[in-house]
């Protein structure tokens, strides 16, 4: 019985990984949404000239140049005047890439800066920023263009091999010398020709850098090159590129560089290194629909402080609000356009070079970049305390120059409700009393609205109320009469209705700002009033779209609502329903315990009524539309602090996730909550529902947690090989690969205690001694034992294929081998007779038996110089297929033996019991039983002793086998992304492989020629403290657990490539075993012959 539960304990797992990949693949298969423009171009590339005296033959450097006439490209090179700015492509892109920035950035300073707004910027919170640096003015005409440049990289996958990112760097740091040494070419050209241009104290000392994908990693190698020249790189940009880790973390080398360059840039800012002091470095990711570098990723904490960079999510930038896929930020035009402005803002118009201080440079990409949103709602904090008094009650006022007539005003209006609705430009002012309708805990206001600040509506605080006359709204003569206008924040709001003509819409229009004062911002003050303008006429036409304002005193604690783990589970099989009743909070606050980067939630948003009498009696189609006649759509705001900012305007029915990263060991503590902030129109009733999306789920699971898997896969195959080895050193049978998966998974023994808490511990304790924080491990636990189950469920399939392959091959082979003998000995050709002795003529040379004797030797020589001159992979396939052919013989001796030791108990039985004999041929004629034996009929085998003898051993030394043929066969396949870069670039120049992936692919080598077989029990050591007599014991077993333990903490750590540092570990412990055993053995033998 307890057999039969082991192995539905292993096939339930099989089904629920194969389950789980398949609806991950599913939905990420599909394609993701997309509200991107496109952005259209005129591109000419031109070639920079490379001198003589430098090699560079494989890659290139080229300008961009926007236009559709044909130019000179010399003469264009020789008018370079702008600020240059290099384009670095990431993996697999093309220099191309560069057109869709360098065209909208030809535009830009065509056109000039956009119209300014009014809405409340994000604040600079930097500690002890200057005050010139209060309000960032965006200048009538940009100081410069920009010229952009990009490197040709050929289209390599950088993501894939550390070399090829090593040999990127280098032309990189040749690239900003070659383009600022063309700077000063072209002018020393212009002023040989006598033509005027700008003087040479102008001339470019740096390069801005935009990297995209693996090119903003390749920058940052670049500035910590020591070839590099100092001062010339003070801006970088990077779109979508990951800092932290690789985002496939297999190869080893990959892995070691990114922690090499991370560690340089560390250590620089520690010791306050030069290089770094006027360096700003901003990271801009894709989002959630970037499947192939993580918000996570894309993170600068830990490498750069907040005084020198930021990281910034596409949903959001401001003007963006969009996720986009990995190739798509490159060519978004609301992304392309944003950053082309936020270059040319950096760039002084007086020096007519970028700022030369840093803090200056940061803070007009703050104000470009970042939104004001986490700020005005509390998520994110603020140290803007410099301002006091008068100065700070003017922060949020319009300015002076801002057109407002105070006589369109026609009549003030006195709000009695709570609820404040404006559906005109009517030009009048509203009066709410804060003391009446902010009572009853209603001391929160919230304003939201589709009219411009300053333009279309102004709003006041006043102490007390006051004649009009003597009130100048613009500037307010009392002092404590404050304007709080510009504290609105700017939302993205969806497609406005169209109305051919004044009253025609058939809904309201979305909202496309929000203030919202607390208790702190409305103290002192005993009215609020809202200065909607009057309806402007353009040639007697109405404006294409509605105004909409609705403004609400209310209680935050009337929408907060807590959704806690077991209320989310329990959605997905039961939607959880919220009932928004009329006149209920315009703000409601939705907790998560559990980050939606993890869970993500179907959110849906049902219109039930809207306080029109009658409406509930007509049908749902017409009640919508009545409904979305009277009431605004609601937007949803959702906050990560790993993936910043999601804003989902017209939300109806929506999956709602976020890109963060949850549940992870890190020393950069990631969110494990999310905050969404629901806008609802309080004239309206809603029902809401709210559930889990359990195939967004699964496809988030398999991107967050698909390199710890990977690790997983590989500690498993230590653990199986764990049970292996101490089955032999207990002298007992050896278990196949599946036997020992079944021990190991037995959650209810000691075993899965060992294998599965002990590392976490270890991984806890080890976080809490040097200081890190901790994970929570309400999250962390379970996402670690579903990643470990689909780990094992993933290699019982990979067990399954390979082990019915190696059977098929050698049931196959044992087939035609005794087709053939039969064939053999019936036949009478001299020339089959002659060519059969010559084969075993040849088989019996002394070269062919010295190779057939020490088959480890040849595979040694054919490897190792694979791995260390060619390629790691090369080495690897060539220990792989050593290991099948060894398997496939002892699976085929083992087919042989019993299909032999069946044959002898038929003629038994035949001599014995002709009858009995007949019967048992009818039974078994045409199966396969008998050449197919498992671990259990090896073991009940009714053959003589030295047929099952025999049998077991072979089987022990197979089952041994294909579990270090597993283990191996992952390990190459770590190198094959790396091998596919390497073919690509077959016919090139190549350098040798990285020393440390060589040198652990060695110990992968010794590994598979001194470790599989468990023929050596253990390694003895003296200990000094005990009597030599005792001795420490060392097995193989023991080995196998700590690098199972390894591979788990690295799985954990995401960083599955560091496995093979624990097989290359067992390797030469092999390896030493081995001599060791022989040296013992010379001794023993040394003793035996002094004895005689």
């Amino acid at each position: 019985m307890g057999g039969l539960k082991s192995k539905c304990r292993i096939v339930s797992i099989a089904i629920f990984a194969i389950w789980a990949v398949l609806l991950a693949l599913s939905q990420l298969l599909k394609p993701a949404p997309n509200g991107c423009v496109m952005t259209y171009m005129y591109p000419t590339y031109i070639p920079i000239a490379t001198p003589a005296n430098v090699s560079s033959d494989k890659y290139g450097l080229f300008l961009y140049h926007e236009g559709w006439q044909e130019i000179d490209f010399a003469d264009r090179v020789k008018k370079l005047s702008g600020v240059p700015v290099l384009f670095i492509p990431g993996n697999g892109g093309s220099y191309k890439q560069v057109r869709s920035l360098a065209a909208e950035s030809f535009r830009a300073y065509q056109s000039g800066p956009p119209e300014p707004t009014f809405y409340q910027e994000a604040s600079f919170s930097v500690p002890n920023r200057p005050d010139k640096f209060e309000k960032f003015i965006v200048p009538a005409r940009y100081g410069r263009t920009l010229d952009w440049f990009a490197v040709d990289l050929e289209g390599e996958h950088s993501a894939m091999d550390g070399r090829i990112l090593e040999e990127h760097t280098e032309y990189v740091v040749y690239s900003i010398h070659r383009i600022l040494d063309q700077y000063r070419e072209s002018f020393e050209k212009r002023a040989k020709e006598g033509s005027k241009g700008k003087p040479k104290d102008e001339l470019p000392m740096s390069v801005i850098i935009v990297g995209h994908s693996m090119g903003g990693f390749v920058a940052r190698a670049a500035l910590v090159h020591p070839h590099l020249r100092e001062a010339c790189v003070h801006t970088l940009l990077t779109l979508s590129s990951p800092h932290q880790s690789p985002p496939v973390a297999l190869q080893p080398s990959l892995g070691h560089f990114f922690s090499h360059v991370n560690q340089e840039w560390r250590n620089g800012y520690k010791s306050k290194n030069k290089k770094f002091s006027n360096l700003v470095v901003i990271s801009i990711s894709g989002g959630i629909n970037d499947y192939q570098v993580r918000s996570k990723l894309t993170s600068l904490d830990g490498i750069i402080p907040a005084t020198h960079g930021f990281t910034l999510g596409s949903t959001a930038m401001k003007n963006v609000w969009l996720s986009m896929e990995h190739q798509t930020i490159l060519w978004c035009n609301q992304l392309v356009v944003q950053v082309s402005h936020t270059l040319l803002s950096i760039i002084d118009p007086e020096t007519k070079r970028p700022f030369s201080s840093s803090q200056k440079r940061l803070f007009v990409f703050t104000e470009m970049l970042q939104t004001a949103i986490p700020q005005a709602l509390s998520w994110t904090s603020s140290t803007d305390n410099s301002n006091t008094g008068s100065e700070k009650e003017d922060l949020f006022s319009c300015p002076e120059s801002v057109k407002w007539v105070q006589d369109g005003l026609e009549r003030d209006l006195h709000i009695k409700s709570n609820i404040i609705t404006v559906l005109a430009m009517d030009g009048r002012r509203r009066w709410l009393d804060i003391s009446k309708l902010g009572s009853d805990g209603k001391d929160h206001f919230v304003f939201v609205t589709n009219l411009a600040p300053c333009t279309g509506v102004r709003i006041h605080l006043w102490p007390e109320k006051v004649n009009n006359s003597a009130v100048n709204e613009v500037s307010p003569a009392g002092k404590r009469i404050v304007e709080v206008t510009s504290k609105m924040v700017h939302v993205p709001a969806g497609p406005a209705p169209k109305q051919v003509e004044p009253g025609s819409q058939t809904e309201q229009p979305p909202p496309s700002s929000f203030l919202r004062l607390s208790p702190q911002d409305l103290e002192g003050f005993r009215f609020l009033t809202i200065s909607v303008a009057p309806r402007p006429t353009v040639s007697g036409r109405p404006p294409p779209a509605a105004s909409m304002a609705v403004g609400q005193f209310f209680n935050p604690k009337r929408g907060e609502r807590e959704f806690s783990l077991s209320m989310l589970l329990h959605s997905i099989y039961s939607p959880k329903e919220i009932n928004l009743e009329e006149d209920h909070a315009l703000e409601q606050k939705l907790s998560f315990s559990v980050s939606l980067g993890l869970l993500p939630v179907s959110l849906s948003l049902e219109t039930t009524g809207c306080g029109i009498k009658g409406s509930t009696d007509k049908s749902q189609e017409e009640q919508n539309r009545l409904c979305k006649l009277r009431c605004f759509p609601p937007v949803a705001m959702a906050w990560d602090s790993t993936s910043g900012l999601h804003v989902i305007p017209n939300i109806f029915s929506q999956i709602i996730s976020v890109d963060s990263s949850p549940a992870l060991w890190d020393p950069v503590k990631s969110s494990e909550k999310t905050s969404l902030l629901l806008l609802a129109d309080p004239h309206c009733s809603y029902r809401a529902s709210v559930s889990v999306s359990i195939t967004a789920s699964t496809s988030r699971f398999f991107l967050l947690y698909s390199s710890q898997i990977v690790g997983f896969m590989l500690c498993t195959i230590f653990f199986a090989l764990m049970q292996q080895a101490h089955a032999w050193e207990s002298d007992s049978s050896v278990p196949s690969v599946l036997q020992a998966l079944e021990m190991n998974l037995n959650l209810f023994h000691k075993t899965f205690f060992l294998l599965f808490f002990v590392p976490i511990i270890i991984s806890l304790l080890y976080s809490f001694f040097i200081g890190d924080p901790l994970p929570f491990l309400s999250s962390f636990v379970p996402v670690t034992f579903i990643c470990y189950i689909i780990s094992n469920g993933l290699v019982i399939l990979v067990v399954l294929v390979s082990k019915s392959v190696l059977y098929s091959s050698a049931l196959l082979h044992v087939l035609v081998k005794r087709r053939w003998q039969a064939w053999e000995s019936n036949i009478a050709s001299p020339i089959v007779n002659q060519i059969l002795r010559f084969s075993s003529s040849f088989r019996s040379t002394k070269i062919v038996q010295k190779i057939s004797g020490n088959p480890n030797l040849i595979v040694a020589l054919i490897a190792i110089p694979l791995v260390c001159f060619v390629h790691p992979a090369l080495g690897l396939c060539v220990l792989l297929l050593s290991h099948a052919l060894h398997a496939h013989s002892s699976l085929t001796s083992v087919l042989a033996a019993s299909f032999r030791s069946q044959e002898s108990q038929k003629k038994q039985l035949e001599i014995s019991s002709p009858l009995f004999f007949k019967t048992k041929t009818n039974k078994t004629n045409g199966g396969l039983e008998p050449l197919l034996p498992t671990d259990e009929t090896a073991a009940s085998n009714n053959s003589p002793t030295s047929a099952k003898s025999f049998i077991d051993d072979q089987l022990e030394t197979f089952n041994y086998r294909h579990s270090v043929l597993i283990l191996h066969l992952f390990g190459t396949l770590m190198f094959v992304p790396s091998f596919a870069t390497w073919l690509q670039r077959l016919g090139t120049v190549q350098n040798y492989p990285w020393f440390i992936d060589s040198a652990l692919c060695i110990g992968l080598i010794l590994h598979g020629l001194f470790g599989s077989k468990p023929n050596t029990n253990h390694i003895s050591f003296k200990l000094p403290t005990i009597s030599n007599s005792n001795r420490l014991e060392l097995g193989f077993s023991f080995v196998y657990l700590i690098g199972g333990y390894y591979s788990f903490i690295s799985a954990m750590s995401l960083a599955p490539y560091k496995s093979l540092y624990a097989v290359a570990f067992v390797g030469v412990f092999c390896f030493v075993s081995a001599v060791f055993e022989r040296n013992r053995k010379d001794r023993k033998s040394k003793k035996h012959s002094h004895k005689h």
